[in-house]
């Protein structure tokens, strides 16, 4: 008997930083388990250089990583999300499309680290705290017992995740 597989969308403004590494860091750490996505509101049409760069030098698979809309994920044909996760503040403020299938949804907004300012250096650790971040709430996600929480307690799991 297989397992399920659950499909979970990051969402954030442009799709080209947060949700972006977000998507990598699932595509990586929850392999089996989740099927990782991103999109964006109004899509930047290109992933942040500091991102594609971030995530290769740490290993993960860039090759299908894209900006794209959000609507692509709500067309018929698309995978039905058991999860939906807004990452920037500005998209969990937005009204987002109607996904199929009621998916349980949380906000873990962050800092965007393509509006930080200063020395290459500067943006660059931007970039890596926003890693962090984000790979510490996923690395607590993909360590919830699923099968085993009613969706109330799910809910209130992944809400907390992202306080």
């Amino acid at each position: 008997m297989t397992a399920k597989v659950y499909n979970v969308l990051f969402l954030c403004t442009g799709n080209s930083a947060r949700s972006i590494i977000a998507e990598a860091i699932l595509a990586r750490e929850g392999k089996g388990l989740f099927s990782a996505h991103s999109a964006g509101s109004s899509p930047a049409g290109r992933v942040h250089p500091y991102a594609s760069e971030l995530l290769r030098n740490l290993d993960h698979d860039v090759s299908g990583l894209r900006s794209k809309n959000w609507d692509e994920f709500a067309l018929p044909g698309a995978p039905k999300l058991d999860f939906v996760f807004t990452v920037c503040d500005n998209a969990a403020r937005e009204v987002c499309p109607i996904w199929p299938g009621q998916p349980i949804s949380a906000h873990w907004g962050l800092p965007d680290p393509a509006a930080v300012r200063g020395t290459e250096a500067v943006k660059r650790q931007a970039f890596a705290e926003t890693y962090r971040m984000l790979n510490n709430r996923i690395s607590i996600f993909t360590s919830l017992p699923l099968d085993s929480l009613n969706r109330t307690r799910l809910q209130s799991s992944l809400t907390a995740i992202g306080e």
